[in-house]
């Protein structure tokens, strides 16, 4: 098996029976390719599904629901070190349609491009077949505070696809709908971050990946359909507190290594700006959550009282949760990746203030010269 196309189901019955044939069907025509359902413990009819109407698709059945990012760790760990490793691991979400031709460009991109760690077809919406989708669009950014926004898909706003994003480019992460991470990459990164759970944890893995040299790309000539909101609802408290949760675990995983990165490529040496790159970290993350707060705040004074507990709970997890790098530890990272690594895609201004003032508009004020380089 040179690709294995794992879906992560959890009480998605409807979905597989949905596009599960139609995933057998593509993945079928690419050679090497594999179709694989990692079950959650699902408690709906998901097992009996398989078992039944798709016998010959690889079912694997974990005790118990592990996250997003614990299902696919185990997944990728029970098929990685098994007798028919994978080359390439694809994460693809249960409700996502795909056509035919789908798979073979991002395979054929891997195998043309050795420093991409990860690739990812533009994402469009399945009700709305040519206007890109929430999750993912056409490749993703962060602003300045860590607040995720995409090619396509800026806040709440969508834009309809023509054609403007049909270039392969390099971005800061690609949706975790449908994501293809080159396996030796994955295993030496640890794979997902468990403690998020779910929603964000494709980011922080793209950002590390980064961290270490490798590229994320959307390959433009591929694309897929995703319903969204197939586990969690846009609305819940829990998805909720785990964006605002998962958004501070990534900045503190991720943030002071790039601010060293940035100074080291400067000319500072590893240890000095392993420090500064601290320093500089730890003042944007307190920004940040005073920003969380100003959220908090609106949420109470509007009377979406499970919002405002969500985001205080998400604070109150993160400080639990939270395990900071040392010194040392940030100054060898350096040492040893920062020759080749660097990190683009991080917005210089506030993406949500933006949106606010620009409206559709803000989708034509994206420069390239607005980002840092580090």
């Amino acid at each position: 098996m040179k690709t294995a196309v794992v879906i992560l189901n959890w009480n998605t019955e409807d979905f597989l029976r949905k596009f599960l044939p139609g995933l057998v069907r593509s993945c079928a025509k690419v050679e090497g390719a594999e179709v694989v359902v990692a079950d959650n413990a699902s408690t709906d009819g998901s097992l009996k599904l398989m078992a039944e109407e798709f016998p010959q698709v690889r079912t694997l059945k974990f005790e118990k629901n592990l996250g997003f990012t614990g299902g696919y760790n185990r997944a990728f760990a029970e098929l990685h070190y098994g007798p028919d490793a994978p080359e390439y691991f694809l994460l693809i979400n249960s409700d996502i349609e795909v056509p035919e031709d789908w798979l073979g460009p991002l395979v054929e991109w891997m195998d043309a491009h050795p420093q991409c760690g990860a690739c990812a077809p533009k994402l469009h919406g399945w009700q709305h077949k040519d206007m890109f989708e929430y999750a993912g669009a056409a490749g993703g950014y962060i602003d300045r505070f860590g607040y995720p926004f995409c090619r396509g898909r800026i806040m709440g706003r969508v834009e309809k696809d023509k054609g403007q994003y049909d270039s392969p480019t390099d971005v800061f992460w690609a949706t975790g709908a449908c994501l293809m991470v080159r396996s030796s990459v994955y295993r030496r990164l640890g794979g997902l971050d468990e403690r998020f759970f779910a929603h964000m944890e494709e980011i922080d893995l793209c950002w590390r990946m980064q961290l270490e040299g490798w590229k994320v790309t959307v390959v433009p000539s591929s694309t897929v359909y995703h319903v969204g909101g197939g586990t969690l609802p846009p609305t819940s408290p829990f998805k909720l507190f785990l964006n605002y949760r998962n958004n501070l675990l990534m900045l503190d995983n991720n943030l002071a290594k790039t601010y060293a990165l940035g100074l080291f490529h400067g000319g500072m040496d590893a240890y000095k700006a392993a420090r500064k790159g601290m320093r500089k970290a730890t003042r944007r993350i307190r920004m940040r959550m005073v920003l969380d707060g100003l959220s908090a705040a609106v949420y109470l004074v509007t009377f979406r009282f499970s919002c405002f507990k969500a985001v205080f709970k998400a604070h109150k997890e993160y400080r639990r949760m939270v395990t900071y790098s040392s010194l040392e530890q940030i100054s060898e990272h350096i040492s040893s990746h920062g020759v080749n690594a660097e990190v683009r895609g991080i917005y210089r201004k506030w993406i949500v203030l933006r949106s606010m003032i620009l409206g559709q508009k803000v989708h034509d004020s994206i420069r390239a010269e607005d980002f840092y380089k580090f």
